[in-house]
């Protein structure tokens, strides 16, 4: 017969088990709690590492040469298959000036500039008269071959509708060394802030006189203050391949960012006649 003291020392023995099988099960709750945390934190950490090596988290206080009005936020838009041809062989070259070319156009001549490009090919009239400095500039280096394989690397689907070009880093950052004044900020077709299909426009850092060698093409009306030099005129056949571009949408699908078409100008030519 178990005497009353040793019913109690076995009371007593079994209370202190359950308490120390509950401990142990808690450290291993608490192990195992942790090593998930850990785990996350380090995804966390590394995810965050990526995040700012590709430059989501990081802020970018370069200075711009030449860059088009920000746009507003806007809805996604589907991704569609790209349109256009393989680039032409050949690379970009680096070239670079000091101060703008000397001036060398006829102001009383007709100039057109023809974009050759993986889309199909723009013709544009340029507004010699109203815009020499531009004009004498574009003249200049589509002769050295500035242009030759460069990438438009900015398209707009909402806000503005615009492919911006002219680029060699085909950044946003790049340009030939030199500014531009702006000109023909009055022009008459400019009414009501409204840059109308068809126009071709200096692009700049949003102050006067930055132009350089980036320039945007309006494929539909385009609300924005007249503080872009427009020197151009784009031909029916450009304005098909323009809507070609922009019906393939850009890549964040945020109304800004690169084109999902593959346009290069293959070469880009400046005549007079």
């Amino acid at each position: 017969m178990v005497s009353q003291e040793q019913r109690r020392r076995q009371l007593a023995r079994e209370k202190f088990l359950r308490q120390q099988q509950r401990r142990t099960q808690a450290r291993r709750k608490a192990r195992l709690r942790n090593s998930v945390i850990a785990s996350v934190l380090g995804v966390i950490v590394i995810g965050s590492v990526a995040l700012y090596t590709t430059g989501v988290l990081k802020n970018d206080d370069k200075k711009t040469n030449a860059s088009a009005e920000t746009t507003p936020s806007a809805a996604p838009t589907s991704k569609a298959p790209d349109p256009c041809a393989k680039p032409a062989a050949g690379s970009v070259k680096k070239l670079s000036w000091k101060k703008e070319p000397a001036m060398s156009v006829d102001t009383s001549a007709k100039y057109a500039m023809k974009l050759a490009t993986t889309c199909g090919d723009i013709g544009i009239a340029l507004k010699t008269s109203a815009a020499p400095h531009t004009v004498n500039s574009f003249d200049f280096l589509a002769g050295k071959g500035y242009f030759d394989h460069t990438k438009c690397h900015r398209l707009t689907t909402q806000g503005i509708y615009v492919l911006q070009c002219g680029d060699p880093q085909g950044t946003g950052m790049g340009g030939p060394g030199y500014t531009l004044p702006d000109e023909n900020l009055k022009d008459k077709s400019l009414k009501n802030n409204i840059y109308p299909a068809g126009t071709v426009a200096m692009a700049n850092t949003g102050q006067k006189h930055t132009g350089g060698s980036q320039f945007f093409l309006v494929y539909k009306d385009s609300q924005l203050p007249p503080k872009y030099a427009p020197f151009g005129t784009i031909d029916a056949a450009g304005m098909k391949v323009l809507n070609k571009i922009a019906a393939a949408g850009e890549n964040t699908g945020g109304g800004d960012g690169a084109p999902n078409a593959t346009v290069v100008i293959d070469k880009a030519t400046v005549t007079k006649s």
